[in-house]
């Protein structure tokens, strides 16, 4: 019997003069609870065991780095910015730096765009590694965590050799980029691509075909193309549910119109559909990581603009100029021209922007961020109610959320 069947009977119960009544018992699920991916609560009405309202709760993991960027320089941003969606950092550091350069009108080198593409869509597929092993733990299947961890372990070993650090990278800044790539990272980052899509077909034999996977899949959670749209699902949730949106497609960005690539789309909308299309995703995210390496330009990493960059550190003992727009830069920052700006992009997660105010000053008069991480989550009210309470985990983990990036 659906939910809708079950309120029909109760009012027809209740017309008749019965005592006949449904009583839900409500649950609190989280928030220190693995399966909720973060400190997420849910509240969840349950009439048995199917699901008949569920009301996500956040807030616990508030950060306040929106009122944060509001009093720091524009370059200070890059420190906050990675820190929302810990796993796809570079996409929100890269979402950022453009929304600060479309009000700068700035001009970055092409051999910075291209890095940043790498950066990015190498990031995107530790996000959805992630994403596999940990939604695949929720269902009791152990193995595939490892093995996508092995992997992700070899991206962050690129990460380290370029930013220092393997989390919260801070490489991406407003111009272009701190400095330019080891050189040593171009083959290690070719010996990856050439060894990725064997690691591939190792996932594919593991999960795909089986079966237990698959049982727990198909049919859950089924959200329609129209539910998507209402409720702002984005990235590869909407694309599940038939809507071809994507941002390096829709609105191209740092070049992603000069690479070819396929954005995976289903009418299904299912747990089983969310999750290959994270999988397709990653196969087309090593394409551009391939592409880009084969075109890599050479030459300067950062706009010449001295009002943006720091000058190069060698002119700093033989310039007096060089050293006083150094100074400025570091203490004071740039000062945009007044205006408002918004860019999309697309992160692991869905659409991702910065929509910035500046008020002519130093720092950013309002900086609010669109994050998918907390649209797609209010998704799990049209995917759960009507399901098995023990599906409501895979649910979860197919809308892969982040809860840095939900409380910000």
């Amino acid at each position: 019997m659906t939910v809708k069947e079950r309120e029909t009977a109760v009012r027809v119960a209740e017309h008749a003069g019965s005592e006949f009544e449904t009583k839900y018992m409500r649950i609190n699920v989280g928030p220190q609870h693995p399966s909720t991916h973060g400190v997420l609560r849910l509240v969840v009405d349950l009439d048995g065991e199917r699901i008949a309202g569920i009301k996500p709760q956040i807030g616990y993991l508030h950060t306040g780095f929106e009122k944060t960027m509001e009093n720091r320089t524009y370059q200070q941003g890059v420190t906050y910015s990675n820190r929302m969606d810990y796993l796809h950092g570079f996409g929100h550091d890269l979402a950022y730096v453009l929304s600060v350069e479309k009000l700068l009108d700035a001009k970055v080198p092409i051999r910075a765009e291209q890095i940043r593409v790498i950066l990015n869509e190498l990031n995107r597929i530790a996000s959805h590694l992630v994403f596999f092993g940990t939604g695949i733990l929720d269902m009791g299947a152990l193995t595939l965590f490892f093995y996508t961890m092995r992997e992700r372990e070899k991206i962050l070993d690129l990460f380290e050799m370029v930013s220092g650090v393997r989390m919260n990278y801070g490489y991406f800044r407003v111009g272009g980029l701190s400095k330019d790539l080891p050189e040593e990272f171009v083959p290690a980052a070719r010996a990856f691509c050439n060894e990725f899509p064997r690691m591939l077909e190792q996932y594919a034999t593991m999960f795909v075909k089986n079966d237990i996977f698959v049982n727990r899949t198909k049919g859950i959670g089924v959200i329609s193309k129209e539910q998507a749209l209402d409720y702002g699902l984005t990235g590869p949730s909407l694309r599940a549910s038939g809507v071809p949106l994507d941002f390096r497609k829709a609105q191209p960005y740092s070049g992603y119109e000069n690479y070819d690539f396929d954005v995976p789309t289903s009418e299904v909308g299912d747990a089983f559909v969310r999750f290959m299309m994270r999988f397709e995703e990653m196969s087309e995210s090593l394409k551009i990581v391939v592409q880009v390496l084969d075109q890599l330009e050479e030459g300067p990493v950062k706009d010449p603009d001295r009002r943006i960059s720091l000058p190069p550190r060698s002119e700093l003992e033989t310039s007096m100029e060089a050293v006083i727009f150094h100074f400025k830069l570091v203490t004071e920052g740039f000062h945009p021209p007044r205006g408002e700006v918004y860019v999309p992009t697309e992160s692991a997660r869905g659409e991702l922007g910065y929509y910035l105010v500046s008020d002519g000053g130093s720092m950013p008069y309002r900086v609010k961020v669109r994050v998918p991480s907390l649209m797609n989550l209010q998704s799990l009210e049209p995917a759960c109610i009507g399901g098995l309470f023990a599906d409501m985990v895979v649910n979860i983990a197919s809308m892969d959320p982040v809860m840095g990036d939900v409380d910000k």
